[in-house]
């Protein structure tokens, strides 16, 4: 049996439990807690590093150690929809190790670019584990990962306990793109090391805009909202994607205004709203999406089957009118419903002259990639009856692909546009 702890962490926590029936009792109390990884220091050599004299040793010499029985195994580096390779290990280790009044684990690993050599960097991370009988049977599995740009990278890596017991490892690994991937401008760079990011809605690094020529305004839609429409959480990996598409939008320098529109098409309701934005303000966003509770609907919705499509009718009625801005972008998972938005219903809108687009995630596990469900959703019917273009995303170069092309036909358009209003 498998249980999941944890959500907004850099290092994942899962917990592999046993048969005993004590363990199934307290199956929340066996995910150790992990506090935030944490960077050491950018160092050119170990001593300027604040690591204790052991651990410093142990990583210097490359020792394997199993005073503490564990078993790690490392994680192949795989793109993420941030444009970086996520990479990391994981720890395997008998519950009956960890018995007693509460331990903590504390990792420190060092991972080394092979062109550079002399500049590691350093991380840490610890676990708090509660309470565990002595008789405990199964395993705790934890993870922890860091983030790479292209390049080989060499890691070293120990994982104490309170008892000075030590597990340690050493790997290698190699990031690198594909032939057809190799045009994709990554967001980290080459021979680079960061920490895994903890935190979706984190602010965004300034972007330096091209305000000469013709300023571009975006208006995007976001359907904030698990890939099942039943779920009662939003997965981490839905999250990531949908704030992966907003940074790609965000970053874009030749947009200079955005407004923005989250709604949950599940629960019938605009989450948060914000017009005219030089910058796409992640931290509040992030504030109002928490505000969703997932998978719980008004009781008056569901006794009207027609609410969802009179909720998007209107949705799009309000913010496609009269609108401003040079393009329209939806964003989200696909959204099925039982009655699409009548095209009469559209018409109202009136003649518009922006393109409109679609980028819908459906994501798929890493080496099962291929074609995603074609069948077409609510929002999908509506931005072609729209004469809008949308685009499914399901791995990191779908995305890279997608905003080239948008980002083309919006230009375009707006040349166009700009070229006519002048005559």
């Amino acid at each position: 049996m498998t249980g999941q702890c944890g959500a907004r962490m850099s290092i994942r926590t899962r917990c592999v439990i046993g048969m005993s029936a004590q363990i199934l009792a307290s199956l929340c109390l066996l995910c150790p807690s992990a506090a935030a990884q944490r960077l050491l220091h950018n160092a050119d050599a170990m001593d300027e590093v604040n690591l204790l004299p052991g651990d410093a040793a142990v990583l210097d010499m490359e020792e394997v150690k199993k005073d503490l029985p564990c078993l790690v195994t490392p994680i192949k580096p795989l793109m993420g929809f941030d444009m970086k390779f996520h990479s990391g290990y994981e720890i395997s280790i008998p519950l009956k190790e960890l018995a007693g009044n509460g331990e903590t684990l504390t990792v420190v690993f060092a991972v080394t670019p092979d062109s550079d050599k002399e500049h590691p960097r350093f991380f840490s991370q610890k676990f708090k584990v509660p309470e565990i009988d002595e008789d405990a049977g199964g395993k705790t599995l934890l993870e922890g990962g860091f983030d790479v740009g292209e390049g080989g990278y060499h890691v070293r890596w120990l994982m104490r306990d309170r008892q000075e017991r030590i597990c340690s490892s050493t790997w290698d690994i190699n990031a690198a793109l594909n032939g057809r991937d190799q045009d994709m401008k990554m967001t980290i760079a080459a021979h680079n090391i960061e920490a895994a990011e903890s935190e979706f809605f984190r602010p965004e690094p300034p972007v330096a805009r091209k305000p000469e020529g013709n300023p571009l305004k975006v208006k995007i839609l976001i359907n904030y909202a698990p890939q099942e429409s039943s779920a009662a959480a939003m997965a981490p990996v839905d999250a990531s994607a949908l704030v992966s598409i907003l940074r790609t939008i965000g970053r874009e320098p030749r947009i200079m205004k955005f407004s923005i529109v989250a709604f949950n098409l599940n629960e019938q309701r605009v989450v948060y709203r914000a017009d005219d934005l030089d910058e796409i303000n992640f931290p509040e966003l992030g504030k109002q999406l928490d505000s969703v509770k997932l998978g719980m609907v008004d009781y008056k919705h569901l006794a009207d089957p027609h609410s969802p499509t009179q909720f998007l009718t209107h949705l799009v009625q309000d913010e496609l009118a009269g609108n401003p801005a040079d393009a329209v972008i939806f964003a989200g998972p696909k959204a099925f419903l039982d009655q699409p938005v009548a095209q009469d219903d559209l018409k109202e809108i009136g003649n518009i002259d922006y393109p409109v687009f679609y980028m819908n995630y459906m994501l798929v596990a890493p080496g099962s990639w291929g074609d995603a469900p074609a069948w077409r959703d609510a929002i999908g019917n509506v931005v072609k009856r729209l004469r809008g273009v949308e685009y499914t995303i399901s791995r990191p170069r779908d995305l890279w692909a997608a905003w080239v092309d948008i980002m083309g036909r919006i230009s375009k358009v707006k040349l166009m546009n700009t070229a006519s209003a002048s005559h």
